[in-house]
């Protein structure tokens, strides 16, 4: 489980960045530097963070500005799931409703303690990861309801296809015309030939999705981690950090 990743810090105050720079390294996050909302969204499209901190009040663009572009811009549409907390020196309820609805994460009052932030980096990351291992337990649910659905058919068809055999069978076994027999034979092989290859390309099917099950099990299961794990584990790295 990857607790650290790249965190984009925007500011046009070159302290604040340097800064955070220094305690967020500290804390094995690789940090992204960028000064203005254009060269945040440049630094987005090149890096792919996994969460960014921008100081709303910017020069050309201001935080919510760039907000809109990565929710809104159809050139950013693989990032609109990217995390991001606004940083503020107003306090204004209204300028952090108005965040809120437009999809940040949180709004950071300035000034602030860095133990603020990190508890704010800190629930970010929880969430992030929580709805990731939501979204792998969905698509596992998905194969094993295509595999479901998968085995429904195939009784269905094995069941259709073997009695009708079988009365075949029966029907060969009170043929005495040696001619009308090994004409019926023909048909019965060619029919039998037909449902074989038909049953076996099944088979190989549910074979290739119960193995694909099994290993996306034993990968997610090494994965996951319960809301609590997963916060005993930030707060000790947080912990080493200070």
């Amino acid at each position: 489980m990857k607790l650290t990743g790249k965190i984009l810090v925007v500011d046009s105050d070159k302290q604040n960045l340097d800064n955070l720079d220094i305690l967020l390294t500290k804390l094995s996050f690789k940090v992204i530097r960028a000064t203005d909302g254009d060269d945040a969204l440049a630094m987005i499209a090149e890096h792919s963070p996994d969460l960014m901190l921008i100081e709303n009040v910017l020069p050309s663009m201001t935080g919510f500005e760039v907000t809109q572009v990565l929710k809104k811009g159809k050139e950013f549409i693989e990032y609109r799931d990217l995390p991001i907390i606004i940083m503020s020196s107003v306090d204004d309820p209204m300028d952090k409703l108005i965040g809120l609805e437009m999809g940040i994460e949180d709004y950071i009052i300035k000034p602030f303690r860095f133990t603020e932030v990190l508890a704010r980096i800190r629930n970010v990351i929880k969430h992030k990861e929580l709805v990731r291992q939501l979204v792998n337990r969905e698509r596992k649910l998905a194969v094993v309801e295509s595999l479901t659905s998968n085995l429904i058919a195939f009784t269905k068809h094995i069941k259709f296809p073997l009695t009708t055999m079988k009365g075949d069978l029966a029907e060969l076994s009170q043929i005495e015309d040696t001619k009308e027999l090994k004409s019926k034979l023909v048909d019965f092989i060619a029919k039998f030939n037909v449902e074989y290859d038909r049953t076996v390309a099944l088979i190989g099917s549910l074979d290739d999705q119960m193995t694909d099950i099994e290993n996306k099990k034993n990968r997610i299961s090494q994965e996951e981690l319960s809301a609590d794990e997963l916060d005993r584990k930030l707060l000790k790295r947080l912990d080493a950090a200070n």
